[in-house]
């Protein structure tokens, strides 16, 4: 696998065709790599493509993944970020989104990991039935007690076929209450504020020089490239797909054959992918930049379907930048959906 993971990267070494800022290994579980694997990735990266100084390198893992000697070895490695997936602080929470670490794991990688790395992220959910307000601001509080810069921040969803969901439908645990998750949201905004984050996208609260650059450029329609089964790359204007089967993908990879598919994105897809991940950011969505990337009808049809919203105090414009308020932030992907144009 990570031999065809080097391979893709060659085979695909003309796509990009700026300066890399950003390397990310997420997805699966890339803790089980060891140190001298993800050094190999990355020279491999540095061989083939232009790469700037100091780009920021995360890698994602789960807290029981990361032993004590795994985050040593790491931080002596090129990766300068970790984003860890704690989910909650409380067992009962844990157990009911089938989660593999207990509470006791993520404090104690968390311990170790804010020792040897500055850069830090985590996840934590909202929105779970069980869940007290006074939970989720020990949840929060944990996190800001152990000084992590970064929260990204997600609404529990329920999959179809999952143990909760069959939990659920069986009567063994209560349904989603968007009120409760409404409420929870307020006050992850709130506390966030508090203790020096910016909210700067929808799930995502950074202190200053903190922010995922990584996750930013895909917020602002940057070009970026996924290797790997699963992986999903974009160029500006086509996404493209790796094969998700393992076997397969190796197999297609030997044979110098991209196992991919491509689609081609209308103007109306990108215009609506715009709207989309502009308005979830503090960066907003540029009425000039609409007009200069789509012209004159589709900012007008942006302005026209916006008036409604504007006037429900849910979205404002300022600086010719169309944004959400504090309201409408909550709201933001119904919101956006009735301003997109269809073919």
């Amino acid at each position: 696998m990570i031999k065809a993971i080097a391979t893709e990267l060659i085979l695909r070494k003309n796509e990009l065709p700026k300066t890399i800022e950003t390397i990310y290994f997420g997805g699966g579980t890339p803790s089980l790599l060891t140190i001298d694997e993800i050094q190999f990735l990355i020279d491999t990266i540095q061989q083939n493509f232009t790469v700037i100084d100091n780009p920021e390198i995360t890698l994602e893992a789960n807290p029981d993944d990361l032993l004590e000697n795994q985050i040593i070895q790491l931080s002596k490695s090129p990766i300068n970020r970790l984003s860890i997936g704690i989910q909650s602080f409380f067992e009962d929470d844990l157990k009911s989104m089938n989660r593999a670490h207990t509470a006791a794991e993520s404090v104690n990688c968390l311990s170790v990991a804010t020792r040897h790395f500055e850069n830090i992220t985590v996840d934590l959910v909202y929105g779970i039935p069980n869940m007290s307000v006074e939970k989720w601001k020990v949840n929060l509080q944990k996190v800001f007690d152990f000084g992590i810069n970064h929260i990204s921040s997600y609404a529990l969803t329920v999959e179809p076929k999952t143990a909760l969901d069959s939990f659920i439908k069986k009567g063994k645990y209560p349904p989603l209450d968007e009120q409760l998750a409404a409420q929870h949201f307020d006050i992850l905004v709130e506390e966030t504020a508090k203790n020096g984050f910016r909210h700067y996208e929808i799930s995502n609260f950074g202190k200053p020089n903190y922010f995922s650059k990584h996750n930013t450029s895909y917020w602002q329609g940057k070009p970026y490239l996924g290797v790997g089964p699963s992986a999903h790359s974009f160029n500006g204007k086509q996404r493209s797909w790796n094969v998700s089967n393992n076997a397969k993908y190796i197999k297609s990879i030997q044979q110098e054959k991209l196992p991919n598919e491509v689609e081609t994105l209308s103007i109306n897809d990108r215009f609506n992918e715009t709207i989309m991940t502009g308005l979830r950011t503090i960066w907003g969505v540029s009425l000039t930049q609409i007009e200069q990337d789509f012209g004159e009808k589709y900012k007008n049809h942006l302005l026209k379907s916006a008036d409604k919203f504007i006037k429900q105090r849910l979205l404002f414009i300022e600086e010719n930048t169309i944004r959400t308020t504090h309201k409408g932030k909550f709201l933001v992907d119904g919101i956006a959906s009735e301003l997109f144009t269809v073919d």
